[in-house]
Formats: structure tokens, sequence, C-alpha cells
């Protein structure tokens, strides 16, 4: 699993959330359907608000349920992240993320099953073999490269951890 620790500082993530079910396999139509209603200039003023890692557009599952229970309700975020002294305009929600250690793991593929392969991964294999645990706040997932038509993509799935 191709996997690194990165420790931050404290960030934010900026962009429109919506309130969905939490679908394990296969795509999230709810999440289609609220990124569709975005326009394509909201996209791009996104982006240009990018300010710091995670880079680009990112994908931010946010207040799930701890049992992660299929059909539980999420906040999704589709957004950027920004340094925490970044001014966030009125009309974007914005969700404060705490300094501290992220594991970082690559997928390339088919979009979305290899990263759902990988998200499935980390707990049956990565965690119980490394002396990392999740810790409290989002996952974001930040797709680096994707097909015109996003059935391949390669994309980074960033959760937050601390030391076992």
């Amino acid at each position: 699993m191709d996997t690194r620790i990165v420790t931050r500082p404290a960030f934010a993530l900026i962009g429109h959330a919506a309130r969905v079910p939490l679908i394990h396999r296969g795509v999230n139509p709810h999440i289609t359907a609220h990124i569709a209603a975005l326009p394509m200039t909201a996209h791009d003023r996104l982006k240009a608000l990018s300010a710091t890692e995670p880079t680009g557009l990112l994908q931010v599952s946010a207040d799930i349920d701890p049992d992660d229970a299929e059909g539980s309700e999420l906040t999704y975020l589709h957004g950027v992240a920004v340094t925490e002294e970044t001014p966030v305009p009125d009309d974007l929600d914005r969700i404060e993320i705490p300094a501290g250690d992220w594991a970082v793991f690559r997928s390339a593929g088919a979009y979305p099953e290899t990263l759902q392969t990988i998200w499935a991964a980390t707990a049956t294999d990565w965690f119980p073999s490394n002396p990392w645990r999740l810790r409290p706040g989002p996952s974001i997932v930040s797709v680096l490269d994707r097909a015109a038509d996003f059935r391949t993509a390669t994309c980074e799935l960033w959760l937050p951890v601390e030391r076992s």
C-alpha cells in the first residue's frame, strides 16, 4: 500500500456542503447530484482558492456516524484546503481542522472501485499492522488525476491519525 504520514498545521476546508446518506460501494448518487448542481464557475472559483495541502478539489466526508452504518448521514463538502488565516467568502461552508498527523494513501485505477478498495484495506491491513489509529476529523479525498469520463483516477485518501 502506497502510504505516507504527513504532519500538518491547523488549516480549514471550505466549499459547498450537503448532508447525504453514507453509501459504501459504488458512486453515491446524492453526492453526484450535489456536485452536478454547482455551476462550473463554482468549481473554478474553488480551485483558485486552494492554498495548501491537500491540494486541488477535495471530497470531504465529515460528521460520520461512529459505526459507519450504511445509510447513516454524513456531511459531504466539495471544496479545497486553505490556511487557517484565509478569509472565507460568506457563501461557502467552512470546517476547521486542528494541527495533527495524517495517513495518506494513494490509489490509481478504476474509479471509485480502487479508492473504495484502498479505503477498506486501511482497516483490514494497514491500521492493524502499524502504530497508528484514527483520530477525530474528516476523511479527505484529493483527486490528483483522472480520465475525462472519470472511469479511472489517481487519488489520495487523507485520514486523520495519531500514534496508538
